[in-house]
């Protein structure tokens, strides 16, 4: 199937108009080797050892969330260059698909939702909110580190939670937190809390899951989709950062 045929198919999974602004034109191919793709191999970031995976299992496109090419490059670093020419040497193009799949039917978030086994679920900002069984602090906290396979850590304490928002990758933001306090969130699920983010929101349970752990289920979730869709080989690689606690 040709490049372009696949896009089309992406694009409808995740429409570009739903991506934030800062992400015009660092989504979409961001290495377009115009090329016919009888496999597609589907990762959360392009690391290196993502494109030799890639490379060594025969895949002709790469899908991830996080792009390779954030910032406009002026000059390309020795890092860049080794990492491109892997894909390059081995006729793998390059898609990325960010804030708006995190905002997608089927995205981030509704596989992070999924994942938790929240129901009633509603979208609000990007993120998902949605009702659990009703239970204690250390309970759901205990419960998120399970479903996600993660460390977390967490701070604030209520003696039931059963509304819950979730929001993958770094979501720790004023604007995103409010949307939660206002929809009555008993808990708020995503990573990268900062200091000040924990002394402004203490009536709510805030858990950091990772950047990682909170993203990579749906990743996970959009391999059967696009197999399904396109009639072709999908393979998923997993590279997680391995963040350790001591």
């Amino acid at each position: 199937m040709h490049l372009e045929e696949i896009v089309t198919v992406l694009e409808e999974i995740a429409p570009p108009e739903l991506a934030e602004d800062f992400d015009i034109g660092r989504i979409g191919l961001t290495l377009d080797l115009q090329n016919d793709v009888n496999k597609i191999a589907v990762a959360l970031d392009p690391t290196d050892y993502v494109l030799n995976r890639a490379a060594m299992i025969g895949a002709d496109l790469l899908i991830t969330h996080h792009t390779r090419i954030f910032h406009a490059v002026n000059c390309i670093s020795k890092e860049l260059a080794d990492s491109l020419k892997i894909a390059l040497d081995n006729g793998i193009s390059l898609y990325s698909m960010h804030t708006n799949f995190d905002k997608a039917k089927g995205g981030i978030n509704d596989a992070l939702a999924k994942r938790l086994g929240l129901s009633q679920i509603m979208e609000v900002p990007i993120g998902r909110i949605g009702k659990i069984t009703p239970c204690s602090t250390e309970t759901f906290v205990n419960h998120v580190a399970k479903c996600l396979n993660t460390h977390v850590q967490y701070t604030g304490n209520r003696e039931e939670i059963s509304t819950v928002m979730v929001f993958g990758g770094s979501g720790f933001r004023t604007q995103y937190i409010e949307a939660a306090r206002e929809y009555g969130a008993d808990a708020y699920v995503s990573s990268e809390i900062k200091h000040d983010v924990i002394r402004s929101y203490s009536d709510m349970v805030l858990v950091d899951a990772t950047h990682y752990a909170t993203e990579n289920p749906g990743m996970q979730d959009l391999c059967p989709v696009i197999a399904e869709r396109l009639k072709l080989d999908v393979e998923f690689i997993d590279h997680d950062p391995l963040i350790r606690t001591l």
